[in-house]
């Protein structure tokens, strides 16, 4: 069977339309700096809006690709792009990694702290990454950022409240099942990994 053009696993007015905004930019737009810039204004409405996010994509996930019982759901994708759900359980971390894909990422529920960090080697010796730490900062809800590979690619964040934190991520590729990379950045060390989701299983 083939894989559908676009995939929706949440179907809420508000969410279709941000979907839809995100199709005709970047339909319009090659230069994902642009993009990202004219989707910050209906990203941050999505982000103050409540009710669109189904419950079940707000739990954590035991079985977590990404450990700590930190889940990923999967709300929709297309050839090249995804949104996805991030909860990372009170108190929870996720590891060092990467995106590989430009994007935009915002604080729905919750608190986190996020540690940014800038790769310095050339990528050359399997195994070893060095990195170093650009920026810490303090995300509230409707807080959020972009991701313009290599700038701010590479971070961990952490949840500082009790109750789990939410995510919403845009992302220029099917993140949950791509490959990509965490790191050790006490050890230098790098694995490749693949995150999955949640609420969907990906097609090898």
């Amino acid at each position: 069977m083939a894989t559908p053009v676009e995939e929706y696993f949440v179907e809420a007015p508000l969410f279709r339309s941000f979907v839809e905004t995100v199709a005709g930019m970047t339909a319009a737009e090659a230069r994902r700096e642009r993009v990202v810039e004219h989707l910050r204004p209906a990203f941050a409405d999505l982000l103050r809006a409540d009710g669109w996010l189904p419950e079940a994509f707000g739990r954590p996930s035991p079985g977590s690709g990404m450990g700590g019982g930190i889940g990923t759901y999967l709300m929709y994708r297309r050839p090249n792009l995804s949104l996805m759900a991030l909860v990372v359980p009170g108190g929870a971390a996720t590891p060092v990694h990467d995106h590989l894909a430009w994007g935009l990422v915002g604080l729905y529920r919750g608190e986190q702290d996020e540690e940014v960090y800038r790769r310095l080697d050339d990528g050359r010796t399997p195994g070893v990454a060095t990195l170093e730490l650009v920026e810490r900062r303090h995300l509230s809800p409707g807080d959020f950022y972009s991701l313009l590979p290599p700038d701010g690619d590479i971070h961990r964040v952490r949840t500082t409240s009790e109750e789990p934190s939410i995510s919403i991520h845009l992302l220029g590729n099917d993140i949950g099942c791509i490959w990509r990379h965490a790191y050790e950045p006490e050890s230098n060390a790098v694995r490749d990994f693949r995150s999955g989701y949640a609420n969907v299983e990906c097609k090898d």
